[in-house]
């Protein structure tokens, strides 16, 4: 991708992400292999969606899934924040579960807890990773641009002792 591309995706809120998939021997009699989603690269230069096998030992397989994209939307900063602030922060990988033991598809990634918790209602499956500093950066520079955190006020409580209207409240 040129420096251009990049920086137009980055100014709408997209940041080009591929996530890295691991499948192990599973300790389970019961199934053959264990998946998960164990990092992200994100210098943008896997567009390609089939996953690219990077290294087989076999027992341990290693694959990256590209052409996935960061998205940020200025009604989620408050969940961004919380993320970049806590003790470690993560981005999280949605993806589409199979019902067998087959690979999991990668079709989302978010730096947002709300949005990747929303997906946990479906069947889809969700992994936390690591945030790259590229994408904590850039997500804390869009987080310091749009996010205008609300006072809390607590409701001022109406002292019914003192009313003199005679009614009793209902």
């Amino acid at each position: 991708m040129t420096e251009n591309a990049d920086t137009a995706g980055e100014a709408r809120g997209r940041f080009p992400v591929a996530v890295v998939l691991q499948r192990t021997p599973a300790t389970s009699p019961w199934i053959e292999h264990v998946w998960d989603a164990t990092g992200i690269a994100v210098n943008g230069q896997y567009p390609d969606r089939e996953p690219q096998l990077v290294r087989d030992d076999g027992k341990t397989a290693v694959y990256l899934v590209g052409g996935l994209q960061v998205s940020l939307h200025a009604d989620e900063c408050e969940s961004y924040y919380y993320n970049l602030v806590s003790e470690t922060p993560r981005a999280y990988v949605v993806a589409h579960a199979t019902d067998d033991n087959d690979r999991p598809q990668p079709f989302c990634v978010s730096m947002s807890f709300d949005e990747a918790h929303a997906y946990l209602e479906g069947d889809d499956r969700i992994f936390a990773v690591e945030v790259p500093p590229e994408l904590y950066r850039w997500t804390e520079q869009f987080v310091i641009a749009n996010y205008f955190p609300q006072k809390k006020l607590k409701r001022k409580l109406r002292d019914w002792s003192a009313d003199t209207t005679g009614e009793s409240p209902a």
